[in-house]
């Protein structure tokens, strides 16, 4: 009798046992956005959490050249574009390799052998990049054609700008960038201050009445710039500055004209940027080219509306975090 008291007492224990480690089998949640994307966790035991633990996030990123996994918070990265450069810079995000010729002189410390010469903008140092293992590489603009070979190398994103989007095509590389290195409220923060200067210099350009030509110096010649070209696309299209003429063909180096073509359209603004200047070379500066009895002529000379814009911010760094903001104040401080 005694043994058949027992018996169901131990069925009855089996299966509260066994019930209780039904119960704790892990059931994973999966979470799915549009920009991020992170691996699914068995938690069914010590060694399988540590390894799930140990595995980085990643984002993916849509850029003009595809779609790229990224983990985030990478820790080696190689930048190929001052604008980014200068981006990073600004967020205090650490970097690993650039290309230190014609460093402008914002991020000159970035010619210092702590941090690795990348090669050029044209043409990476491969082998170089290689040896960092990096878990990152930025391209734009002058550097996206080397694109494909770099991300053989590693994941790569080419954040070139359109300019005939430029605003749009700035917030989304910025954005970008927040969500990869979880600066997300900084960069929506500042954006906002930027959204409201283009505004604001916007509606000073509506009711100044003043219009405007765009001229880079270089070797001695003056090349126009007009609506939709690099410079003109923010000048004009983005901050309502009226050109002074219409159809220049928004070609890479611009027009070549003359000094007669400026006194004969005369503008009431004269942006001016010198590229020998931006790149370290020649011996002539643009105010030296400009000083003549021709020029002299003209309105903008007379009313001291000849502005030389920075020309390593807008040759060579025009969509950083820090150097866009200069941009659109030198702008601003031309209309007064």
């Amino acid at each position: 009798m005694r043994y058949q008291t027992k018996r169901p007492l131990l069925s009855l224990l089996g299966l509260t046992v066994a019930i209780l480690l039904a119960g704790c089998v892990a059931v994973t949640p999966t979470t799915q956005g549009t920009s991020a994307t992170t691996a699914a966790v068995d938690t069914s035991g010590p060694a399988e959490t540590e390894s799930a633990q140990a595995t980085p996030e990643t984002v993916t990123i849509t850029h003009v050249q595809g779609e790229t996994p990224v983990v985030k918070n990478p820790e080696t990265v190689v930048v190929f574009d001052y604008s980014l450069l200068d981006t990073l810079d600004q967020l205090g995000i650490p970097v690993a390799a650039v290309p230190q010729s014609n460093l402008p002189p914002f991020l000159a410390q970035y010619a210092d052998p702590a941090y690795a010469n990348a090669g050029t903008l044209f043409e990476p140092d491969y082998e170089q990049i290689n040896a960092l293992e990096p878990d990152l590489i930025l391209v734009a603009g002058r550097s996206s054609g080397a694109y494909g070979e770099l991300a053989k190398i590693a994941p790569t994103i080419d954040m070139t700008i359109d300019v005939a989007n430029f605003l749009a095509d700035f917030e989304t590389n910025m954005r970008h960038i927040g969500l990869i290195f979880d600066r997300e409220e900084e960069i929506e923060e500042r954006l906002a201050e930027i959204e409201a200067s283009v505004e604001r210099v916007r509606a000073k350009a509506a009711d100044s009445g003043q219009n405007a030509l765009i001229v880079l110096v270089t070797g001695g010649n003056v090349t126009a710039y007009g609506p939709g070209s690099r410079f003109g696309g923010i000048i004009h299209d983005l901050l309502g500055v009226p050109p002074v003429v219409e159809d220049i063909e928004a070609a890479t180096h611009g027009d070549a004209i003359s000094f007669e073509f400026i006194l004969e359209h005369d503008p009431d603004i004269l942006f001016v940027i010198d590229r020998d200047s931006a790149i370290g070379q020649g011996t002539v500066a643009a105010q030296q080219v400009l000083d003549n009895e021709i020029i002299h002529a003209t309105k903008a000379w007379q009313n001291d509306k000849i502005v030389y814009l920075d020309p390593a911010i807008w040759y060579l760094a025009n969509s950083g975090l820090r150097t866009f903001p200069q941009m659109i104040a030198e702008v601003e401080a031309a209309l007064e």
